[in-house]
């Protein structure tokens, strides 16, 4: 059985005339005649635009492989024995009572989180700029992490530079201060900062400008290997973005580019980034850079590279005593990674956590600086979560979630414009409405009084959504006897397949626990 659906998918629009070829996607009979269904026929029509899920920067896709070891290959352990963190009291060791609270950053240097949940890197894609203001909102006062991705500056089209440094970006700007605005004392704003963003002083503007306390440095991603892209709708647009250094194809400066521009046969230019070049001594001078110039957390993103690129990492973060080390696993999702290198790149998440989770116990065993550490990588449900930390522990202290976290913005964006274009925004029908549709909303308004009118109903259901994983998470865990977050241990997973313990390290479900049932049955 193929893992996955060469030729066809959802995600470039593309479908087949009848069953399809199970190696090469194509139909089992390619008619002639046939006007391009599938992705070879959209291709020789469009060429290099059906790489990308479409319509492009209208979605976030996520890869559609089977792949061999998954999340759900796992389950749970659960107990009736016992509680670790309370009393064992029934009437103490409820559900509600789990402490979902994390840490992350060095000794002395501690970023607080309600929930061990973060987004990921809404960068500067158009989806993540609308989006913006709901997602930052409501992570914001689920008391998370949010990330502001790389890029933001170079694209915004009223930044301003001055010998190829960035003075002004009101984009960067409005994404910094509204998260600021509702901070509560919980989490931090993230600011990304790739080979370009550092070039055009990207890290100096975010921190003695607009107060950002932390940036991170960006290997890639689980979605894929080569630099961020996006689609410039203009010739205008694309020679803009090739005046501040990137790389744009087609060539917009081709005077043969511009003519196919003219008479519509481009329709669009790709903004690339630049790859970037990682070793040991830039990665150490580039962490003490970024302190000296204020960065008071300084951590890294890297994505589902080889083995030996996940242990430079490790490596790399221990020496440097990073606050956060966040390992991004194939499968996850993105709004612009090509569509086959986003089902075909990389090491799959529980695959590349178990070797991460290898490469820390050995430098741990050396007595090494242990970063805090995160995962992602197709996590949307308290389960994944429960089980990202559980597999990672005592390491893993939260879970990156891009997509999901989007998703909730954008279903509760959708709903607000239509309580909005139904009862007109600010009516009683339009406040009875929300609190109809978002089950959250009530604890909203008591908690913030006038003020909650402010919060965007994108807002609404990202705080809602976080409340129903923050829930149903303390459910997993109290299952488990588990009663914080410190207690989880590889332990409170048994591996449903030989194969996915040999991955993993995780017992077989038949093997689990057999020491104690053999002093249990004497």
């Amino acid at each position: 059985m193929s893992l996955s659906k060469p030729n066809t998918s959802a995600a470039t629009v593309t479908t087949t005339r009848v069953a399809p070829s199970p190696t090469s996607g194509l139909c089992v009979t390619c008619v002639d005649g046939c006007p391009g269904y599938c992705e070879v026929g959209r291709s020789a029509l469009r060429g290099r635009e059906i790489i990308y899920p479409q319509p492009f920067g209208q979605v976030i896709a996520g890869a559609e492989k089977d792949y061999p070891v998954d999340f759900s290959h796992f389950n749970i352990q659960g107990t009736c024995v016992g509680a670790v963190g309370i009393e064992a009291d029934p009437d103490k060791a409820v559900f509600p009572a789990v402490d979902l609270s994390t840490e992350i950053g060095a000794t002395g240097r501690k970023i607080r989180m309600k929930v061990p949940l973060f987004t990921g890197t809404l960068g500067s894609t158009e989806i993540a700029r609308v989006n913006w203001e709901g997602t930052a909102i409501g992570v914001a006062i689920c008391g998370a992490v949010l990330v502001c991705g790389e890029n933001v500056c170079a694209m915004d089209p009223n930044a301003e530079f001055e010998q190829g440094r960035v003075v002004r970006s009101p984009e960067l700007e409005r994404r910094v201060k509204i998260y600021q605005d509702w901070y509560q004392g919980y989490g931090t704003i993230i600011v990304q900062a790739n080979v370009e963003d550092t070039r055009l002083g990207v890290p100096e503007y975010a921190i003695e400008r607009l107060g950002v306390e932390d940036i991170e440095i960006k290997w890639g991603q689980g979605a894929k290997s080569i630099g961020g892209e996006v689609k410039l709708p203009t010739l205008e647009r694309a020679l803009e973005l090739k005046r501040r250094g990137y790389l744009v194809i087609p060539d917009p400066e081709n005077p043969v580019v511009q003519e196919a521009y003219k008479v519509g046969g481009i329709t669009e230019f790709e903004r690339h980034s630049r790859l970037g070049m990682v070793d040991e001594d830039s990665f150490l001078k580039e962490v003490e850079r970024l302190r000296r110039l204020g960065a008071k957390y300084v951590t890294l993103k890297t994505g589902a590279y080889r083995a030996p690129d996940l242990a430079r990492a490790v490596k790399f973060a221990s020496e440097a005593q990073i606050d956060l080390l966040t390992v991004d696993g194939a499968g996850g999702g993105t709004a612009m990674s090509p569509w086959r290198m986003m089902n075909e790149w990389g090491i799959p998440t529980v695959y590349l956590e178990s070797l991460l989770y290898r490469f820390l116990t050995r430098l741990e065993a050396k007595g090494a600086f242990i970063p805090s550490c995160a995962i992602a990588g197709g996590l949307a449900l308290e389960d994944q979560i429960f089980k990202a930390i559980a597999l990672g522990a005592p390491f893993v202290k939260a879970v990156c979630m891009g997509r999901a976290t989007l998703t909730a913005a954008m279903v509760g964006k959708t709903q607000g414009q239509f309580l909005e274009e139904t009862y007109g925004r600010g009516s009683r029908e339009y406040q009875d409405a929300l609190l109809r549709t978002f089950v959250a909303a009530a604890q909203l308004r008591e908690d913030y009084g006038e003020d909650f009118e402010r919060i965007p109903p994108a807002a609404v259901a990202v705080y809602t959504y976080y409340d129903r994983l923050a829930t149903g998470l303390r459910q997993l865990m109290a299952g488990a006897r588990k009663f914080a977050l410190d207690f989880m241990d590889r332990n409170d997973l048994m591996a449903l397949t030989r194969e996915a313990a040999d991955v993993s390290g995780i017992p077989y479900v038949m093997e689990a626990d057999m020491e104690e049932v053999e002093r249990i049955l004497g």
